[in-house]
């Protein structure tokens, strides 16, 4: 079961791509503050028989709610905001629940050369590159299909075109990312692909905050988590990776076997923020990996347990690395319209954002992110909730 809520109605009347250009028109700049014409692109509603509900913006393809009947009360798990305009418009965007790219992660002093041209992109995280660029995939509004019924579920499928010289990249790159909720489960899968008409790097993640007590409740620091990585990507002091790929043993970045956020989470000074690799592929991962993906199917990259609700999320992908991400830079009054009316803290939702390496462009021992004409992209992604029973 599934409705769009009079999306198709709202793009049809003002278009996807021109409510972003009157925006941007209006406003002048790159960071305005609000402008509720988002507002009227509604929102997708995927519902279940078993009262699983995952809630869209067409605004960065966003995942706003994903709820779950727990201990007898529904419970949004994910962080988000109240408003569709929110998410297109907030400075300093905390990307709740976006489809991030065309190259998610940073890039090194945004700047990346392919064929022998440079390309320079704008510095939007301290010298370098983020999440494809300061109005990256996050802030764009994605048109999307009617919700369907399928043999398993119902979905949707949300597309957006990204035009040659977008954000500073070269060729036209069409998008597209289609959700569907089992009927019988409360499963999200997550399939992402895009084409090129020229050389250019593409690196699309999600980029959902998960708090499996609610997304009001506090802080992820109690929450345990199992991960399938024994490499990493150590990082310079601005968060580039220095080319190497290290065991994580000995680090606190070793979740091989269960532990807390919080246990170590001190010796990290803004928490973990950091790329690991996945399947234990460790220095091979470049080798191993092929177009992007390490396996046709999702595997299964993380377990993570809140032990109050007993509620337990596994995060399976197809991609190399996983940037696990719990929140350093939250709080401070930076998320004003969180969902009904929360105040998120510091460490209040944890990211596991499936997806190639940071800095891939720049760095000849990682996979490589470059998408040629004729290839296709592909990033499979499954959001798994397992509910204790009542």
């Amino acid at each position: 079961m599934g409705r769009a809520t009079g999306l198709l109605a709202a793009t049809a009347a003002l278009g996807a791509a021109a409510v972003f250009a009157v925006w941007r028109k209006k406003q002048g700049s790159k960071r305005p503050a609000s402008d509720n014409r988002f507002d009227a692109l509604e929102t997708i509603a995927l519902s279940n028989r078993d009262g699983v509900e995952v809630h869209i913006t067409p605004v960065g393809a966003s995942i706003q709610r994903f709820v779950v009947p727990v201990q007898g009360q529904k419970l949004d798990v994910v962080l988000g905001f109240n408003k569709a305009s929110t998410y297109a418009t907030i400075p300093g965007t905390p990307y709740f629940g976006a489809i991030v790219g065309r190259c998610a992660n940073r890039i090194a002093k945004a700047r990346f050369s392919v064929n022998g041209q440079e390309y320079t992109l704008e510095a939007n995280n301290g010298p370098n590159a983020l999440h494809g660029g300061p109005d990256g995939f996050h802030r764009r509004v994605w048109r999307a299909s009617a919700v369907q019924q399928t043999a398993e579920g119902s979905a949707v499928e949300l597309s957006y075109t990204s035009v040659d010289g977008e954000e500073g990249y070269p060729g036209t790159l069409q998008a597209s990312v289609r959700y569907e909720l089992l009927s019988h489960s409360a499963e999200l899968r997550i399939s992402i692909s895009a084409t090129t008409d020229k050389p250019t790097p593409v690196n699309i993640a999600g980029h959902s905050y998960f708090n499996l007590a609610g997304h009001s409740s506090g802080t992820i620091l109690g929450h345990v988590v199992k991960l399938a990585a024994d490499h990493y990507t150590p990082v310079d002091d601005t968060n580039i990776p220095t080319g190497e790929i290290l065991p994580v043993a000995g680090t606190p970045f070793d979740f091989t076997t269960p532990h807390t956020v919080g246990e170590r989470i001190d010796q990290l000074p803004n928490g973990y923020d950091h790329n690991l690799v996945l399947f234990g592929m460790g220095p091979q991962a470049r080798f191993i990996t092929r177009n992007q993906a390490v396996s046709s199917t999702p595997r299964l990259a993380a377990t993570v347990t809140e032990p109050s609700t007993g509620l337990e999320l596994q995060v399976l992908t197809t991609a190399p690395g996983m940037q696990f991400y719990t929140g350093g830079f939250l709080g401070g009054g930076d998320t004003p319209d969180a969902k009904d009316g929360a105040q998120y803290p510091r460490f209040a939702g944890l990211c596991i954002e499936t997806q190639n390496f940071p800095d891939a462009i720049n760095q000849p021992t990682f996979p490589s992110v470059l998408l040629q004409p004729g290839e296709t992209y592909r990033h499979q992604i499954v959001y798994r909730l397992n509910v204790p029973p009542s």
